[in-house]
């Protein structure tokens, strides 16, 4: 089993402290990285993978700086970035081969090695098509093929779903939680669900700090009591979003169903609900809905 520590990482780009003071321990499994943009989940990341130094604090894999064993930790590492750069020209085939040679791997394990990215993600047909006619899915399966390539022991995924369609979320959930049955997996992302399903652990990133962490059951628990559901008429509605954390709200026969994060029943007829991720994300990060989204979203009939 493999181990990958952070001690009070810190990392600073003028005045503004990106990573603040940030430990944890990983192993094998998959970890789910929440928080919005600007909370420092891409810096955490490009320190993992040593492409960023820490100002402060130590990265060790199997209790060995990451920074002292260079190329050897470069092997043991899969790093798929938020914008992987890609040969628009280059055939599927051609472009895994190029990155093969680039990752060093033995020329007689190439093909074996394509052959099951291949099978993992789903672009055997389609192999042989330039990159530039490819979809959005398509290339973010083919990066996380390519950081498959020299079968790492630490796979770093940064918002790979992002922009893809609900189809291509579930395939590519699916494929990122059979992966971490023997490597340590840490997937970032803004998508609570994409965490939700697969994630053993949850880590809550905000201003750079990590505002709370462990399994679902365990950063849920200190919401429980603290989400209530109500059905209000558009004006309450409209108060309700400015006073309190709305993580859900639909129509319902001309009223709107809210899901509200309070320590206080915040209306007499409100019921109190089970916790899910989306909520302890909002009462840990913080947001919103917006007021002027609210009408928005009423208008066109609620948010699911």
């Amino acid at each position: 089993m493999s181990e990958l520590s952070a001690d009070r990482i810190t990392r600073q780009f003028g005045t503004k402290i990106a990573v603040d003071k940030v430990s944890f321990t990983l192993t094998d499994g998959v970890y789910g990285l929440l928080g919005s943009n600007g909370a420092g989940k891409t810096t955490l990341m490009r320190m993992l993978c040593g492409l960023l130094t820490p100002d402060h604090g130590e990265i060790r894999y199997e209790g060995e700086l990451i920074w002292r064993m260079g190329a050897q930790y470069r092997r043991i590492l899969g790093y798929l970035p938020q914008d992987f750069g890609y040969y628009p020209n280059f055939t599927a085939e051609r472009y895994l081969k190029y990155l093969a040679q680039l990752k060093a791997l033995p020329p007689r394990m190439i093909p074996e090695k394509m052959d099951e990215i291949w099978e993992l993600t789903g672009l055997r047909d389609a192999r042989k098509q330039k990159l530039g006619t490819f979809s959005g899915g398509m290339l973010r399966r083919l990066g996380i093929g390519q950081a498959l390539l020299n079968d790492p022991k630490v796979l770093i995924l940064d918002e790979p779903t992002s922009g893809l369609d609900p189809k291509e979320r579930i395939r590519f959930r699916n494929i990122i939680s059979a992966m971490g049955k023997k490597r340590i997996v840490l997937l970032s992302t803004h998508i609570v669900s994409d965490v939700e399903f697969i994630a053993d652990q949850i880590f809550l990133m905000k201003d750079g700090g990590l505002v709370k962490a462990g399994s679902l059951s365990e950063v849920t628990e200190n919401v429980r009591g603290k989400v209530w559901e109500c059905l209000v008429d558009e004006a309450w509605a409209k108060r309700l979003n400015e006073r309190y954390p709305v993580s859900n709200l639909r129509n319902e026969d001309g009223q709107v169903r809210l899901r509200i994060i309070s320590k206080e029943r915040p209306v007499p007829d409100a019921f109190s609900c089970e916790p899910n991720l989306e909520d302890a994300y909002l009462f840990y990060i913080g947001g919103n809905i917006r007021k002027e989204q609210l009408s928005n979203h009423i208008q066109k009939g609620g948010l699911q």
